[in-house]
């Protein structure tokens, strides 16, 4: 699904009149969740799921072209895992 199909969904089943106000709802969502994300905290939406952000360590690495061993900084990734709703709509 693109994101213009995911505004058109969202664009009929919460009934907005035009796709621009849908957008408009989807963009600010996908905003409040990098913010919330970015300061480091958790959302959980119930029945869908929670994003998490997860610390990884620094580590040894080899680049596949020259086999050389390269040092991974550490870094901090989103984990996300699925809600019981979702998981049985996929099934």
């Amino acid at each position: 699904m693109t994101k213009a199909e995911l505004v058109e969904s969202v664009r009929m089943k919460a009934g907005f009149p035009t796709k621009v106000q849908a957008e408009k709802v989807l963009d600010a969502t996908i905003a409040a969740l990098c913010a919330s994300l970015g300061s480091g905290h958790s959302i959980t939406l119930t029945g869908f799921g929670s994003f998490k952000v997860a610390k990884r360590a620094a580590r040894k690495g080899r680049n596949p072209r020259t086999g050389q061993e390269i040092k991974i900084p550490a870094s901090k990734v989103v984990k996300f895992t699925p809600g019981k709703a979702l998981k049985s709509s996929v099934k």
